[in-house]
């Protein structure tokens, strides 16, 4: 079965998350393997603090508002994706993997607040004066 397959068969038995959630989960798995330089097997936690740094690339301050319109409000929640997608023999698991693993993990107000700031700090300073700036936003383009 394929992964729109597998995701259909399972909103059609818990309309909890929208199917985009399962997609994102499943990039977030990828996104976190990646960037621990690793295949197959990851923690819940780690998928946790992958899924957080990728909802940010991708979506920014509204990372957030985003997550919760599929139905993503807490850890916990990506743990029921996950456990619902080994359920269908998407994602595998082994014997110590549990879904307290998901339990309170980070919360998503904390996690999601301040992004705006920090995405500030890598942008340096502009050196021009701030009066100079604001006219070559202002000004018309050349005619002809």
């Amino acid at each position: 079965m394929n992964f729109e397959k597998t995701v259909e068969s399972i909103f059609s038995k818990d309309s909890r998350y929208k199917p985009d959630a399962y997609e994102f989960v499943a990039a977030a798995l990828h996104f976190s393997q990646k960037k621990l330089k690793r295949h197959g097997h990851i923690l819940g936690k780690e998928l946790l603090e992958g899924l957080k740094e990728f909802a940010i690339e991708q979506f920014g301050p509204m990372a957030k508002t985003v997550l919760n319109h599929w139905g993503i409000h807490r850890t916990e929640d990506v743990g029921n994706i996950v456990f619902n997608l080994i359920e269908n023999k998407f994602f595998f698991r082994t014997e110590t993997d549990s879904l307290d693993d998901f339990k309170n993990v980070y919360d998503f107000e904390s996690a999601f607040s301040g992004i705006l700031e920090g995405m500030g700090r890598s942008n340096p300073p502009s050196t021009e004066p701030a009066g100079k700036k604001d006219k070559k936003i202002l000004q018309k383009p050349p005619i002809g």
